[in-house]
């Protein structure tokens, strides 16, 4: 993988008056990187979204986009972005060509590059059989390939898609993920979403901001490193003896759970399943079940921000519109690339 920084954001701050919502953040995208963004409602995600895509101005701070600042060079910087927003900036009337065609002309694409241009985005979304079909008559998870297609469409080396499966079915759910995972060989990608498993199944780094700090910034494998609780449940046939497992080295604690059954704490860098199985047997205890117990990625969402972990279904019904604003375009004109979402 080339470790070619394409964002660089430094001590980012954001004020609403009093209230800070995003409170020295810092952090860094590279070339190759699939980035899952989470946070609960109100913690400062969708403003650092809004903040890297150039849509609000950061308070004190600065992002830098592909080397370069976004407030110094704004139009330059966005054009190496795409951007995908929770509701695809799509026009319904038109054929999947047709709507392209404009977003290429929204993009400042050479006429002479943009069919080259419209068949590459249509062949990464498995959209080249889709170019003549309304996107009226599209399904849900065509429709998202198509907003997909948009990002990519002058070949950014930045691709930012917030919620990019919310509404889909399963199988349109899997299609957009393994489509997510094949661009991010390419390019960088920040995924914004509330469903704890799309980060483990299309991320390879996740940040989770809460109260407008990040409070995580790990690897998909120091993550699941994190899931492997330091702890062990043991059940034993007759009565184990508490004080005599939590005498065995690197354990830290014993907790009686009723029925003979027993959660036993121990160091991280010790595991004493080995001891804990060879006494329950010397001992004749009867050791009916040794399990290392695992903390769920929602069990450290919890842990981190004190916030229910969102529901994996939790339907957008009913959410007003988001506001139009200046998008990644670089473009006076009003399009659908210029829309954005808030907390």
């Amino acid at each position: 993988m080339s470790h070619t920084t394409l964002i660089r954001v430094e001590q980012l701050s954001r004020y609403y008056g009093d209230h800070c919502a995003v409170d020295d953040v810092s952090f860094a995208l590279e070339k190759g990187e699939i980035l899952g963004f989470l946070g609960p409602n109100g913690a400062g995600k969708s403003t650092t979204m809004q903040m890297i895509c150039g849509n609000l101005a950061p308070t004190s701070g600065q992002i830098t986009v592909n080397g370069l600042d976004i407030l110094d060079q704004p139009r330059e910087a966005k054009r190496d972005l795409g951007y995908l927003p929770e509701t695809p900036p799509l026009y319904r009337e038109l054929t999947v060509d047709e709507y392209l065609s404009y977003c290429a002309r929204l993009h400042r694409l050479p006429r002479n590059r943009q069919r080259q241009a419209l068949d590459y985005a249509k062949e990464r979304c498995g959209l080249s059989d889709a170019g003549e079909r309304l996107i009226n008559n599209l399904s849900k998870g065509y429709q998202q390939r198509v907003g997909i297609a948009q990002a990519i469409l002058h070949s950014p080396p930045v691709i930012i898609l917030d919620e990019p499966t919310v509404g889909l079915d399963p199988i349109q759910i899997r299609e957009i993920r393994e489509l997510i995972r094949d661009l991010g060989k390419e390019h960088g990608i920040i995924l914004s979403t509330h469903i704890l498993p799309e980060v483990q199944e299309s991320c390879t780094r996740v940040q989770i901001i809460h109260h407008g700090k990040l409070v995580l910034n790990d690897s998909i494998e120091g993550l699941t490193r994190q899931m492997r609780a330091s702890s062990l449940q043991v059940t034993t046939r007759q009565a184990a003896d508490p004080a005599r497992l939590a005498a065995l080295p690197g354990v830290q604690s014993v907790a009686g759970l009723g029925d003979f059954r027993y959660r036993v704490f121990h160091d991280k860098d010790a595991n004493p399943a080995e001891a804990v199985a060879e006494t329950a047997v010397t001992l004749g205890w009867g050791l009916l079940e040794l399990v290392p117990e695992r903390r769920s990625m929602e069990q450290i969402f919890i842990d981190l921000t004190g916030t229910p972990a969102p529901s994996a279904t939790a339907s957008t019904a009913g959410r007003p519109p988001s506001p139009g604003r200046d998008g990644v375009v670089a473009s006076a004109t009003p399009s659908p690339l210029s829309t954005s979402s808030a907390d």
